[in-house]
């Protein structure tokens, strides 16, 4: 569900609607059948008599698969009907639907059913910023098949919808005479195929192809759960929980093109459903202990995506890891630079960062092996490109100024860099969580280059160079009257002073030295960060602090997770657990699904944590959020070629287990008590 819509994924392509089933997209409006970036359907109605459908109930069979149950309307609100509807929907290979109609009188009815198709092949962007079509729109009916295209200069995208009985078609969509004998029923298959590129495949060859994939995506996620480990807890919601979010890992699967048969987790729905380097990497970071594969894919498409040259339209440089990769028109005609856009500090560090996390869970040096050229790169990018005014701290400042984002960090909105007193801050900005991953990825990167790259020299390099930001980094970052870590240092020199969750991601880098993190742990679970519902993005009593703002007060399921492994990693469990239980109770109100972000109204206030208003939902990071956090309540560590299990839980779990976690070990079982 996104908001009031309903919504339908099958890898990549996603089907948003109302609760009717119906698309009935303005410009701006995310309802629409969308492949590759490009909305393939923007209208498709169903009439009964010219007449819209009813609606009694809408029922998420899996996430790519959907039913609408109607009824004919009577112009009131009472319903008294004899005539029912059902809307069969599944996303694979296009859009299928099976509409079937039950006649429940005593004699027969005679029906006029129509569908409207329409399709505005809408960049994604376009629908985000509601602009307007450049190329021209056409309607043709060819062979018993509505042919919806678009076409500008060599861009073509065509929609081919089809019918398995006889049909009236029409430019503006599809008609159908009905006769339904008493008590029985009617039903017609309908395809909507969205290859990319102007090439049709033929009608019969495309019905069997997309009935395959329906069967298809049954058996893998069938697949997908069951080589998932297996939780038990005697806190009956999270058993849900873990469901949800392996199901929605299931359809947050993105297939790129560069890395054929692999999956990696895209970002989210309906906005983000593509490659961003940040959000894979972290949700592959925190799935590790569960499904270790998407990984692999996440790592290996990043790598062939690495950064070459010199780009300021793309921010592209040498060893960089992409931010983003779009595949839509605007990015075609380079309106856009996300072919794929390079604007992130700090996704390439973090590439190292999953990297040897990876090898240390799994054990499989081959693909350390294996990238070892594009891993060496992204460590030379950090110091060749990363500190742009040689102070020794990565920062970030756009190459272009009429394209791409202000803020290249995590908190990547345009106001969210702020000092206390709410006053902006200026580019360049080198936040304080950024310098964390570069230490991480130093330390890591030695261990790579000692243990499988046999480079000794490159190690102890990374190790001095890791140890001396460490020491820089708690003199020049740390702010004495205020007692905690700066935001970050901006282009003036100045230190940011604004009280922020970032300071959590120092503790799962750790790079804070033991004595500030004790200050810091007071800071995150204090009033003024702590909602009780999770740690917020700024505390409140900022100056720029708002609970509904996107970085401004929010609580981020993600933010937490990373901040619960650091309060893990130095020791704080109690703390720990008690993040972990507020996000846990907080998905139990989203029916077991974290969204991208929500107010952070305190917990006494709204006794219900209130979803922010456009969050993305599935959202991967947040999908990821309870898998991490499951991981600090067992205190999972892999030490060698051991799982060390050290659990602390929550005081509302007594017991909690999860078998089978696959990793260099083979297999093992983690076990905790509480109380």
């Amino acid at each position: 569900m996104i908001g009031g819509n309903v919504s339908v994924l099958g890898g990549n392509t996603f089907a948003v609607s109302d609760r009717a089933g119906n698309i009935d997209a303005s410009p701006a409006d995310p309802q629409g059948l969308f492949a590759w970036d490009t909305r393939y359907l923007s209208r498709w109605i169903l009439t009964v008599n010219g007449i819209v459908p009813g609606v009694l109930s809408t029922d998420d069979v899996h996430y790519y698969e959907v039913q609408f149950f109607l009824v004919p309307t009577t112009g009131s609100v009472y319903v008294d009907a004899d005539v029912s509807i059902i809307r069969r929907r599944t996303i694979g290979a296009g859009l299928c639907e099976q509409l079937l109609i039950r006649n429940e009188r005593s004699e027969a009815v005679d029906l006029d059913v129509r569908l409207e198709a329409a399709a505005d092949f809408a960049d994604l962007f376009e629908v985000k910023d509601a602009q307007h079509k450049q190329g021209q729109l056409y309607q043709e009916v060819q062979d018993g098949c509505l042919v919806l295209g678009y076409r500008r200069d060599t861009f073509v995208r065509e929609t081919c919808i089809t019918a398995d009985r006889p049909v009236e078609i029409d430019e503006k969509g599809l008609g159908f005479r009905v006769h339904v004998e008493p008590h029985s029923e009617w039903s017609v298959r309908l395809d909507v195929r969205v290859p990319v590129g102007p090439a049709m495949l033929q009608g019969g060859a495309t019905r069997h192809r997309l009935a395959a994939t329906e069967s298809e995506k049954a058996r893998d996620l069938e697949d997908w759960l069951s080589a998932a480990p297996r939780l038990g807890c005697d806190w009956e919601p999270l058993e849900r929980i873990y469901r949800r979010s392996m199901v929605d890992l299931a359809a947050l699967r993105f297939s790129p093109l560069i890395c054929p048969g692999g999956a990696l987790p895209a970002a989210g729905l309906p906005w983000f459903m593509s490659i961003f380097g940040r959000d894979s990497i972290i949700t592959s970071f925190q799935a590790l202990p569960f499904v270790p594969r998407l990984a692999a894919t996440t790592l290996t498409a990043l790598a062939a995506l690495q950064g070459s040259r010199l780009d300021d339209f793309r921010d592209e440089q040498p060893g960089k890891i992409l931010h983003e990769l779009r595949y839509g028109e605007l990015t075609a005609f380079e309106e856009r630079p996300h072919s794929p856009y390079y604007g992130a500090a700090d996704t390439t560090p973090l590439f190292i960062v999953l990297l040897d996390e990876m090898e240390r869970w799994t054990g499989d040096d081959r693909l350390v092996r294996g990238l070892e050229t594009e891993a060496r790169a992204a460590l030379d990018w950090i110091d060749a490109y990363g500190d742009r005014n040689g102070d020794g701290y990565v920062d970030y400042e756009r190459r272009n100024p009429e394209t791409g984002l202000e803020n290249q960090c995590w908190k990547d909105s345009w106001n969210s860099i702020l000092f206390a007193d709410g006053s902006m801050s200026r580019l360049p900005r080198a936040t304080c969580e950024i310098q964390g991953y570069t230490y991480d990825a130093k330390r890591r990167g030695a261990r790579l280059a000692r243990t499988c790259w046999g480079d000794p020299a490159l190690a102890d390099r990374l190790e001095r160079e890791a140890a001396e930001l460490k020491d820089r980094f708690n003199r020049d970052f740390w702010l004495e009257d205020r007692q905690c870590f700066a935001l970050a240092i901006d282009g003036d020199g100045r230190r940011v002073d604004a009280l922020t969750s970032n300071i959590g991601h120092l503790l799962w880098s750790g790079i804070a030295d033991a004595d500030k993190a004790a200050v810091c742990v007071r800071h995150l679970m204090g009033d003024r960060l702590f909602s009780g519902w999770g740690v917020r993005t700024m505390a409140e009593g900022e100056g720029g602090f708002n609970p509904i703002g996107y970085h401004l007060g929010t609580v981020w399921p993600h933010d937490n997770s990373l901040i619960a492994w650091g309060l893990t990693r130095y020791g704080y469990r109690a703390e720990a657990a008690r993040i972990a239980m507020a996000i846990l109770e907080a998905a139990t109100y989203f029916e077991g699904r974290l969204p991208e972000a929500f107010a952070g109204y305190s917990r006494e206030l709204t006794r219900f944590p209130v979803e922010y208003p456009t969050a993305c939902s599935p959202q991967a990071w947040a999908t990821g959020a309870p898998l991490m956090l499951l991981r600090a309540v067992l205190g999972l560590e892999p030490v060698g070629r051991q799982l060390l299990v050290d659990s602390a839980l929550p005081q509302q779990i007594g017991w909690l287990q999860v078998l089978d976690i696959r990793g260099a070990w083979g297999r093992t079982d983690a076990f905790g008590r509480g109380r």
